[in-house]
């Protein structure tokens, strides 16, 4: 072949590879391209609405990532910095279509919106302890001592800590304070810096959460005048879905708290380990005591507890979600926390049990060994010595109970009041002492003893409808010229 031949040929195949791959790159690549790059070992990615508390430490998990790999799912985790009402919207529009609130902020914020975010699929944890009142021992000594218009709660707005400090207000006796109690403080960190700034004589109780708590502690003219191990069912924290994204992907929906489970199954026996390494993680590191005491302070919620706060398994010593946010709905309205109830008093549309309901009639176990109910324990009997030395907290609040003049019989009115009383200290774990009181004219002895038969009165009804005989003790006294009767809680002396 002569060379301008082999040049021609040589020229025709350049031209052919040439419109070849052409034709690949402008034709046959962008039709396979989106299919292999859209090729990826997770079927869903679902975003999270959560933030840094170490409650959460689970969710941000290694065992947890596994599980839900296995599913084919990974959670694109958002951390919001707890800004609870850009949460709800966001989970209310869709843009992130689960997220984790505490009970109240979910009410609190869906008040605020107009409109309900999303619905309660899974309880997560309770603190029982991890948030606290703080204040120095001479200032504020008990709860009592907090009614003083002087007294001022600073904490974070919107937060467990808010709530604490309206679960107080709502149910102890404190019409002293002033008209806005609360100073706002841009979160935890900034309430300690300002305790930092106090002086021991301040009227200030600072309102926060472990680590925090424990720091102020350190110093051991402080102490905490109230936690949240006193008060359960308020401050819980649960996972919620998006309504449209849950009826569109309950299946999803379920894969994740199937998931969640069985990564706090694994985690059960090690969550100090796991807080220490979830701290490091966020850069905020905690010592081990201080690790320790956060992780006692929190209740995590295993499948069986949920399966009795959803109504699906009978526990008679944990709260149904319902009733959690009736009671936590009903202290935001009584302090004014919000205006209107956004479930217009149908508590219901608040949750979702059929997630739940699906893996235990699928006959879900999260690992080998068998799950407990933890209950809270009933309050023991104690001595007569023991019953002298209760530690006064703080004084119930409470309507007067009406007594006709020289007797110690109920009135209806004083019976409907003990109703709602009962009902109260179901939600509060202290004991009462229930003190008469009689007039000051007349025969004096004969007086005391109408006092101690009024208290004996309230004693019985509260018996007879149920609360524990070992928790309550009728005592008369001085009478001071008011026919009522007053309802101390208190706590045995340490």
């Amino acid at each position: 072949m002569s060379k301008g031949k082999l040049l021609a040929v040589c020229i025709v195949w350049l031209v052919v590879l040439g419109i070849g791959a052409a034709i690949w790159k402008l034709v046959i690549r962008p039709a396979v391209t989106p299919e292999l790059e859209q090729s990826s070992r997770y079927d869903y990615r679902v975003p999270l609405a959560l933030d840094s508390f170490s409650g959460y430490a689970v969710l941000r998990g290694e065992a947890f990532r596994e599980e839900l790999a296995k599913r084919r799912i990974k959670l694109d985790l958002v951390d919001d910095g707890a800004d609870y009402a850009q949460r709800a919207k966001a989970l209310a529009d869709g843009d992130t279509p689960m997220a984790v609130f505490t009970i109240d902020a979910l009410v609190k914020t869906a008040a605020d919106l107009g409109r309900l975010p999303g619905v309660i699929v899974a309880v997560i944890d309770e603190t029982r302890g991890a948030d606290a009142m703080v204040a120095y021992k001479n200032a504020i000594p008990n709860v009592d001592a907090l009614n003083d218009p002087r007294t001022k709660f600073v904490l974070t707005p919107n937060s467990p800590s808010e709530t604490l400090a309206r679960v107080v207000m709502a149910h102890f006796d404190l019409g002293a304070l002033g008209e806005n109690p609360i100073v706002e403080a841009a979160d935890a960190e900034d309430v300690y810096r300002r305790y930092r700034t106090a002086k021991p004589d301040t009227h200030q109780v600072f309102v926060l959460w472990e680590p925090y708590v424990s720091k102020i502690l350190e110093n051991p003219n402080t102490h905490v005048v109230v936690d949240s191990g006193r008060f359960p069912g308020y401050i819980v924290d649960v996972l919620v879905a998006n309504e449209d994204y849950l009826l569109k992907n309950e299946d999803v929906v379920a894969s994740i708290v199937e998931a969640y489970f069985r990564a706090l199954f694994a985690h059960r026996e090690a969550m100090v380990d796991l807080v220490l390494s979830d701290a490091k993680a966020l850069g905020a590191p905690l010592t081990p005591k201080q690790a320790e005491n956060l992780a006692r302070g929190v209740r995590w919620k295993n499948t069986q507890e949920n399966y009795a706060h959803m109504g699906l398994e009978n526990a008679a010593s944990l709260q149904h979600v319902e009733d959690m946010i009736a009671n936590i709905t009903e202290v935001l309205l009584r302090t004014r926390a919000m205006r209107r109830d956004p479930t217009d008093d149908q508590p219901n549309r608040l949750y979702y049990a059929k997630v739940l309901a699906r893996l235990r009639d699928g006959n879900f176990h999260p690992g080998e060994k068998a799950e407990t109910v933890r209950g809270d324990q009933d309050l023991g009997p104690l001595t007569d010595a023991e019953w002298e030395r209760l530690v006064p907290v703080g004084t119930i609040k409470i309507p007067p109970l009406v007594f006709a003049r020289g007797t110690a019989a109920l009135t209806s009115q004083s019976q409907s009041e003990l109703d709602r009383l009962i009902e109260r200290l179901g939600t509060i774990r202290y004991y009462v002492l229930i003190r008469g009181n009689a007039s000051r004219q007349g025969d004096l002895e004969a007086n005391k003893v109408l006092a101690q038969r009024r208290a004996q009165a309230a004693e019985e009804y509260l018996i007879q409808h149920g609360v524990s005989r070992d928790r309550v003790r009728a005592v008369g006294g001085e009478p001071s010229g008011s026919t009522s009767v007053s309802f101390v809680l208190g706590r045995p002396a340490y």
